[in-house]
């Protein structure tokens, strides 16, 4: 099986917060939530399995306190369950541009792993449902959905910026148009509450 049920997924998930408690989980729901909102709108995607992929995207931080090693570390345990296409989006929430010097701050795991990441991640073929979860990891705060910009400075205040991260906004900014294209609708109006909280 390539996914969970979503019943096996909260589970693993409530385990993974109290392995390593933080407003990761929250936002791992908020994800989720998102990434259910905007595919039952998209004709191509399906909003069951975009809740799991969300609710399972930052599951390596059951390892931590930890930072991009999470996304390693993800892909391993979810691999290691036989869940094949959760380990992907694991490994590919991350990287909207697919390249390691995307990454903002210091690497947090051994050179070795670095470079198996960089292996793995080269690997990957991204489908629309690896889209998905990256723009719906760029709309959820742990307090609730927001913004791709508000994101954007939240990711810079605690991570730092790098020579790449111009082109990485770029990037993700063009990932926000196109599934507002697909799904004929700016997709902050399918997240409950985001617009009114915008206009307040």
């Amino acid at each position: 099986m390539s996914l969970p049920p979503c019943s096996v997924a909260e589970h693993l998930l409530l385990e993974a917060g109290l392995l390593n408690p933080g407003p990761w989980v929250a936002h791992s729901r908020q994800v989720a939530l998102a990434a259910r909102h905007i595919a039952q709108r998209h004709p191509e995607l399906d909003p069951e399995r975009a809740y799991v992929l969300g609710l399972l995207h930052d599951i390596g931080r059951r390892t931590g306190p930890n930072r991009d090693r999470h996304i390693l570390d993800g892909y391993d345990y979810l691999t290691g369950l036989g869940f094949t296409d959760a380990a992907r989006i694991a490994l590919t929430h991350s990287f909207v541009l697919p390249g390691l010097d995307t990454l903002q701050g210091e690497w947090d795991g051994t050179p070795e792993e670095l470079r198996r990441l960089e292996i793995l991640v080269g690997q990957a073929h991204q489908t629309e449902e690896d889209r998905l979860l990256q723009l719906c990891d760029l709309l959820a705060l742990a307090d609730g959905f927001c913004t791709v910009h508000e994101r954007m400075v939240d990711v810079a205040l605690r991570y730092s910026v790098n020579a790449r991260t111009a082109d990485k906004w770029r990037a993700q900014l063009s990932l926000k148009a196109h599934f507002d294209q697909a799904c004929r609708v700016n997709v902050y109006r399918l997240l409950p509450g985001l617009c009114e909280r915008l206009l307040a």
